[in-house]
């Protein structure tokens, strides 16, 4: 297979700009953005890396080939042709994913499914399997159809450290790109008033120290022809950058989710620069130290029925921050403009909405806060 390749990164649609950033920003070639991703240039090394290293995809697909094809004998006869031998191993199941947009002539996913799968297993003899460690995917737009790999495996934001969860909790790497929108960058301390199991505090400070997100886990590209685990070794050895001069900070009323959020710390490495405390939003008081960053994502009307106990939590949140947060940034995650409004707080215009927990939810930003 060819050496530059596409490299399709996904994401949570409403997050491709932000993501966009983020690729840029750790050096992948000639980022751009697509409807659910984003998409680079690259070999495998650039593959493994972004599987490592970026914090906002939730997979990594690799393009490994292309073909027109009108009926179903064509995708047969087309797909033997891929160099399956040069990406899969024979000894590896796979198992094969099919769509097929409206209007292509080739109609039925399942059916192309079908056909790719029995061209894999007779061409090179790897065997099929619903429960395979290898996922290719096929795609049919325009009578186009597109092959990749899931090099991923289980979804990105599995990092592999938290045993955890809190309800309706916030996916890490949906977490990530909320704190990149909010022009963090590991320079400032982060508080968040309602934090479940951690996750915000403990994606912050993984970013501080410069701590990859994919460091405890394991990957579906390791079982690939093409991985070189020597290669692999190296990449994943990089040490953690120095602590930082602050910490990162997490509240709950629910004694319960403060400890879920101190054990999720412990096993990402990252007790020694975060605290979390049991107590209500009306208690918060801003740390000693720097101003930085707020971000909080409080329950959903959805979640929760009754608007007015969420009403009067927002409110109470937002005259805590005014009072005492003085300097300081805030982020605030939610499906309902109404609640944001309930806290009185100076926001910009919200981000565009992302889907998150079955709701499309916006993120919303202030400047630093008056004194």
């Amino acid at each position: 297979m060819d050496s530059d390749f596409e490299i399709f990164l996904v994401t949570a649609p409403g997050l491709e700009a932000a993501l966009c950033d983020e690729a840029r920003d750790k050096g992948f070639a000639a980022p751009r953005t697509g409807r659910g991703g984003v998409s680079v240039r690259g070999g495998w090394p650039e593959v493994w890396r972004a599987n490592l290293e970026l914090r906002g995809a939730a997979r990594v697909l690799a393009r490994i080939g292309a073909f027109r094809a009108l009926h179903l004998a064509q995708l047969d006869k087309r797909a033997r042709r891929i160099p399956w031998g040069e990406v899969l191993r024979p000894g590896v199941a796979v198992r094969v994913e099919a769509s097929c947009a409206k209007g292509c002539r080739i109609y039925h996913g399942g059916a192309a499914a079908q056909r790719i799968a029995r061209a894999i297993s007779e061409e090179l003899g790897a065997p099929v399997a619903e429960d395979a460690p290898v996922r290719v995917l096929a795609r049919i737009d325009d009578d186009l159809c597109t092959l990749s790999i899931d090099t991923s495996g289980e979804p990105l934001h599995k990092r592999g450290h938290k045993e955890a969860v809190a309800k309706a909790p916030m996916r890490e790497n949906l977490a990530a790109l909320f704190l990149r929108q909010c022009g963090f960058t590991g320079a400032e301390p982060v508080l968040d008033p309602m934090c479940g199991s951690g996750t915000f505090p403990i994606e912050a400070a993984e970013i501080a120290l410069g701590l990859s997100p994919g460091r405890s886990r394991g990957f579906a590209f390791e079982h690939l022809a093409n991985f070189d685990a020597a290669a692999w070794q190296a990449m994943r050895a990089a040490p953690p950058g120095p602590a930082p001069g602050f910490r990162f900070y997490g509240s709950d009323r629910d004694a319960g989710a403060v400890e879920m959020s101190r054990a999720n710390a412990a096993r990402a490495g990252v007790d020694g620069i975060t605290a979390f405390r049991c107590h209500a939003v009306s208690a918060l008081a801003a740390p000693e130290g720097p101003p930085g960053l707020v971000i909080v994502n409080p329950p959903y009307g959805a979640r929760i029925g009754d608007k007015k106990p969420l009403l009067a939590l927002h409110h109470a949140l937002g005259q805590a921050l005014t009072a005492r947060f003085s300097g300081w940034r805030v982020g605030l995650v939610t499906n309902e403009a109404g609640l944001a409004a309930a806290t009185g707080l100076p926001f910009a215009p919200p981000a565009p909405p992302v889907l998150h927990g079955g709701l499309h939810v916006r993120l919303f930003r202030t400047a630093p806060l008056a004194g």
